[in-house]
């Protein structure tokens, strides 16, 4: 039967593995929202007119700045830009491993839970909030994967999550991807047939 909640104790033990050999750091908050019993996640799609990743489903969060004092102070941050999420309300569970983008760029996630309420976009960098059911996320239906050849890091596997009408695929669904294998019984195909060109 498939899960209605996470079980977030793996993430909150997970021993995260960082990335140094990137010219650029960042870092996203994953929120996790409990509506009407169920968990949710909080996803953003950025806005048309920006020049990387436009449109794209993404976690709320961006580049260090030389003001933040931390990793965690950054995705924080980014978040009460991009949402109007107050970072005293957000209930920190863990650390999820750092990714590296194509935009060289290393992205370290955290995990948090977060109020339920309406969040406002900043509209110079979130056309839209979204926020998908756990249960629409672990719906095998939903899902789906190809591999490619990508130019810089060979054979990948890419994700992708088809949820009330919206697509997550790329970095923000590889880090899906791992927070779901820690914190619910999802498990990706051993075995990807699809494949494309990057």
């Amino acid at each position: 039967m498939t899960t209605r909640r996470f079980t977030l104790e793996p993430v909150a033990a997970h021993d995260h593995q960082g990335i140094d050999d990137q010219p650029h750091t960042a870092a996203v908050l994953a929120p996790i929202v409990d509506r009407h019993g169920e968990d949710h996640l909080l996803v953003t799609r950025r806005a048309d007119h920006l020049g990387e990743h436009a449109g794209q489903m993404s976690f709320p969060g961006g580049g260090v700045e030389p003001e933040d004092h931390s990793l965690l102070e950054t995705a924080l941050r980014e978040a009460y830009e991009e949402i109007g999420l107050e970072p005293e309300t957000v209930e920190i569970v863990g650390r999820l491993d750092d990714i590296r983008t194509v935009t060289e760029y290393a992205v370290t996630p955290f995990v948090g839970r977060i109020p339920d309420r309406q969040y406002r976009p900043d509209e110079s960098e979130v056309a839209e909030i979204a926020v998908l059911p756990l249960s629409g996320l672990l719906d095998p239906a939903n899902y789906e994967a190809e591999r490619r050849d990508h130019p810089h890091y060979g054979d990948i596997v890419v994700h992708y999550f088809h949820v009330d009408g919206y697509t997550v695929w790329g970095a923000t669904a590889r880090m899906l991807v791992q927070l779901l294998e820690l914190a619910t019984p999802f498990e990706p195909p051993a075995c990807v047939d699809r494949s494309a060109g990057y």
